[in-house]
């Protein structure tokens, strides 16, 4: 029986011990984050200016290729709402 007892105030001590320091770590990480925040804030990205050309149409050909390969690897399921050049 004294096996046991020090078998559970060891269990006890480990579990708490671990605890604490996952508090710990958790809070420096919290703190850290904040730091990093306060010292370099993310930058804007400024948004992409709208392409000066409009994109070149697919020809039918293409087009018929493009629902075709959706429709076998879809098991024709799936449909082509559109498609451009990019």
């Amino acid at each position: 029986m004294e096996n046991l007892g020090i078998g559970i105030q060891l269990m006890i001590v480990g579990m708490l011990t671990v605890f604490c320091i996952l508090l710990i770590v958790i809070n420096f990480g919290k703190l850290l984050i904040n730091i990093v925040n306060r010292i370099a804030p993310e930058e804007e990205v400024a948004p992409k200016k709208a392409a000066a050309q409009t994109p070149a149409a697919i020809d039918s050909t293409t087009m018929s290729i493009l629902e075709a390969a959706v429709q076998q690897i879809t098991g024709g399921k799936g449909h082509v709402a559109s498609a451009r050049k990019i």
